[in-house]
């Protein structure tokens, strides 16, 4: 198994790290997205986010959930690929494939201190701030100006002169 793929880790066992995490003092943030053809603009949302606190927990939607998010045709990469692509960042201390359209189950049972979202939100229209402030989790948003699209990346490449 490659080192990115080590830090792919199932709910059950991520409770556990978590756990140890906590009792060592450290500052856990959770971020989440679907990174489908990883850019530069998920490596600094990733950096950011880690910026936070001291264990970066990425939440990468499952196959599944991308479709319904993303519609016909998405994800390019398979699941396994995108969560080892992500597990390969140093920031990216664990990844967690999760099925959910959105996080809030997620911020229920892991309880981080920190959850982390891209500048595409602000801290007001973040889908999971709800959740987020009835935990008492600081949301932080994150990474440099939303001006990298993986839509725009695809249809890019797909409207390119192939020789």
């Amino acid at each position: 198994m490659h080192e990115a793929e080590s830090k792919i880790v199932t709910r059950e066992a991520l409770r556990g790290l978590l756990a140890e995490h906590r009792r060592r003092g450290e500052k856990i943030v959770l971020a989440n997205g679907c990174f489908d053809t990883l850019h530069v603009g998920h490596t600094r949302y990733l950096e950011g986010a880690r910026r936070e606190g001291d264990v970066l927990v990425v939440a990468v939607n499952s196959d599944s959930s991308v479709g319904a998010l993303k519609g016909y045709g998405r994800p390019i990469l398979p699941e396994a690929a995108r969560a080892a692509l992500v597990g390969a960042l140093r920031a990216v201390k664990y990844v967690l494939i999760f099925s959910e359209s959105n996080v809030e189950a997620l911020l229920t049972e892991l309880r981080p201190d920190v959850h982390a979202k891209g500048t595409d939100y602000t801290v007001a229209n973040v889908p999971e701030r709800a959740t987020s402030e009835r935990l008492g989790i600081r949301v932080a948003i994150v990474g440099d100006p939303k001006n990298h699209s993986t839509r725009e990346f695809i249809d890019s490449v797909r409207k390119a002169p192939h020789a």
